[in-house]
């Protein structure tokens, strides 16, 4: 799963740069300049990630590039993304979770919670339940 969303960037009639994410409409912002623009747009794709995982709904698969800019999550966010995604695919219950990890079912409600610091140890032991592996990877802001 990567996390990595196109944006769209235009110039409004004030002159700031707003972005748009195609894969998530309730997502959008704007910056005084381009590079301002892309650094609130990574905290608006965070909240509409954080967003949708309260709500409940499905988070879309990020479309190709196909040229345009593109904008990712920190790497907690995208753990616990992972995390719910993965518990869906598998048809998990949160409480077997919380067995197959030998802990309360507090701690996953805690790991599925945007809001939660959960540690990345946490986030991989959780998804690792899950028959999966968080992987982190590094790329040019």
């Amino acid at each position: 799963m990567d996390y990595l969303y196109p944006v769209d960037i235009r110039i409004d009639e004030d002159g700031r740069h707003v972005v748009n994410f195609p894969d998530l409409p309730e997502c959008m912002t704007d910056g005084a300049s381009r590079a301002e623009a892309l650094v609130e747009a990574a905290d608006a794709l965070e909240e509409a990630l954080a967003g949708r995982i309260h709500h409940k709904e499905q988070i879309p698969a990020a479309s190709p590039r196909r040229g345009r800019p593109a904008v990712m999550p920190g790497a907690r966010i995208a753990a616990k993304v992972a995390l719910y995604q993965a518990l869906a695919a598998a048809g998990v219950s949160r409480i077997e979770l919380a067995r197959r990890m030998g802990v309360d079912k507090t701690e996953v409600r805690r790991l599925l919670d945007p809001r939660h610091a959960s540690s990345l140890d946490r986030l991989d032991q959780a998804v690792t339940a899950l028959s999966h592996r968080l992987t982190i990877g590094l790329r040019a802001a």
